[in-house]
C-alpha cells in the first residue's frame, strides 16, 4: 500500500541494486578502483559516521578501507555511481573510526530521526547484509569455509566436493493490532518480558516453518495472549535488517474480550480505548518505536476514530 510504504523507516531506497552486475567480476572491480565510487563503511553493525551524517568515502580514503576491510559487498547504482559498503569489523574500534575519517561508531536506529528515509534504508540494507556475511563463514553442510561470491550477495563453500551455496535468508515476523469485538473502540496492548512497569506495545511474533502469514498471526496470538482471532487483514510490510528481520503488519479483530497471557513472553495485557493512548501519549509515553511499523499501526488506528 503506497501510503504505508510512504511512512515506514527502511523501506524506499534510492539505489538500483543492478543484479545483473552482481556476477560481473570484471566490472565490479572496475567500479571498486573509479574515484566516482562511494563507499560506506561499518564496523560491528555499526555506521560510522561524523555528526548525525554517516560518512561516505570516495578516492584515496576509500582504497585505505578496501585495504584493510573484512569483506566488501555491492549494494547497487546510483545515479550511475556504484555504492559498496566496507566491513571494518577486524579491527579496534578506534582504528576502525580513524581509517573512515569518522567521529564515532552509532547505530542506524539511533540516527533514522535524522536521516531521510532513502538514506536509513541504505544504511540498514549494509548493516544486514554485512552482518549476515559474518554469521555465514562456514557451510552448515560440511563445516568447511565460505567465500563471497555474486559481488557479496552469496556465500559458497569452498570444499570442491560440497559447493553448498548460501544466501542471505530473511526471518519473517507478523506484528498485529488487535481490535475489540464491540464497543467502545479499543485495541490489544501488551507489557513483554524485560520491558518496564507500565510499557506496552502490540502483539508479534516470528513465523514458523509450514505457516503462511496469516497462520502465524492467529497462533502468535492464541498461543501468547490467549486470543482467537475473527478477521486477519494485511496492513504493510517493513524491512527491518536488525539482523535479518522483515516485519508484517497486521490488523485483526478478537473473537472475545477475554486475553490470557503466557507470563513468559508476555506479562500482562489489556484493552485500550483511543482516549487512553492519547493519554499516555500526552504525558510521554511512546506509542511505538518511531522507526517501527507498530508506530504506524498504533497511530493509523487513533487517526481512524477522529
Amino acid at each position: 500500500m503506497k501510503a504505508d510504504e510512504a511512512v515506514l523507516a527502511y523501506g524506499g531506497g534510492w539505489l538500483d541494486r543492478a543484479g545483473e552486475l552482481r556476477t560481473d567480476q570484471q566490472r565490479l572491480a572496475a567500479l571498486l578502483a573509479d574515484p566516482a565510487s562511494t563507499l560506506l563503511p561499518l564496523w560491528r553493525d555499526r555506521c560510522l559516521v561524523v555528526g548525525d551524517a554517516p560518512v561516505r568515502l570516495n578516492g584515496e580514503r576509500a582504497a585505505g578501507a578496501l585495504a584493510v576491510a573484512d569483506e566488501t559487498v555491492f549494494l547497487g547504482m546510483d545515479e550511475g555511481s556504484a555504492v559498496f559498503a566496507v566491513d571494518l569489523s577486524g579491527l579496534p574500534e578506534a582504528a576502525a573510526v580513524e581509517v573512515a575519517g569518522a567521529a564515532a561508531a552509532v547505530d542506524v536506529r539511533a540516527l533514522v530521526g535524522r536521516l531521510d528515509p532513502a538514506g536509513a534504508a541504505v544504511q540498514a540494507y549494509a548493516r544486514g547484509l554485512l552482518h549476515w556475511h559474518r554469521q555465514q563463514r562456514f557451510c552448515g553442510t560440511c563445516g568447511a569455509s565460505t567465500v563471497a561470491r555474486g559481488g557479496g550477495h552469496v556465500r559458497s563453500c569452498a570444499r570442491a566436493d560440497c559447493g553448498r551455496l548460501l544466501f542471505p535468508r530473511i526471518e519473517p515476523a507478523v506484528i498485529v493490532l488487535i481490535e475489540a469485538p464491540g464497543a467502545p473502540d479499543r485495541c490489544l496492548l501488551a507489557r513483554h518480558a524485560g520491558a518496564p512497569e507500565g510499557s506496552y506495545s502490540t502483539l508479534a511474533g516470528f513465523v514458523e516453518v509450514g505457516e503462511s502469514l496469516e497462520d502465524a498471526v492467529r497462533r502468535e496470538m492464541a498461543e501468547e495472549a490467549g486470543v482467537t482471532l475473527t478477521d486477519v487483514a494485511y496492513v504493510g510490510s517493513q524491512a527491518w535488517p536488525f539482523p535479518a528481520g522483515l516485519m508484517v503488519g497486521f490488523r485483526a479483530t478478537a473473537a472475545s474480550e477475554r486475553v490470557r497471557v503466557d507470563g513468559e513472553e508476555l506479562l500482562e495485557a489489556r484493552w485500550f480505548t483511543r482516549d487512553e493512548l492519547r493519554e499516555r501519549a500526552a504525558v510521554g509515553r511512546p506509542l511505538g518505536r518511531v522507526d517501527s511499523i507498530d508506530h504506524h499501526l498504533l497511530h493509523s488506528w487513533l487517526a481512524a476514530g477522529t
